[in-house]
């Protein structure tokens, strides 16, 4: 379950950047890649329709996406807090949207092209 502080911040994040706030469910599974906790920057996301046990989301850390199908591990949305907690305000981005954030610097957007099937 989402703790109201955190239900706020992503409501607010939603705001900020005019989209709709879609919950993500922490008992769903986020794809994320292997060195997120290894202190690279910067942190990206992308959502994706849920599906099945997942909520969409797709978390990495570096300036380069891989496409290699070990690039991104399963892991429950509830366990974000302890691997990479910069990231909690922006899981209430609806899918279609992504975000690149460091410490100092955010970029949120709206991308319909992750809503077309492959």
């Amino acid at each position: 379950m989402i703790s109201a502080d955190s239900k706020d911040k992503q409501q607010e994040t939603c705001s900020r950047f005019g989209a709709s706030y879609v919950t993500c469910d922490l008992s769903l599974k986020v794809g994320i890649s292997r060195n997120i906790k290894d202190g690279v920057w910067p942190l990206n996301g992308l959502r994706i329709g849920p599906e099945s046990d997942t909520c969409g989301w797709y978390i990495w850390a570096g300036e380069k996406f891989s496409g290699e199908s070990d690039f991104f591990v399963p892991l429950h949305a509830s366990h974000l807090q302890e691997w990479v907690s910069l990231v909690l305000p922006y899981l209430g981005l609806p899918p279609g949207w992504g975000f690149l954030i460091t410490e100092q610097y955010e970029d949120v957007w709206e991308d319909p092209q992750l809503l077309k099937p492959e």
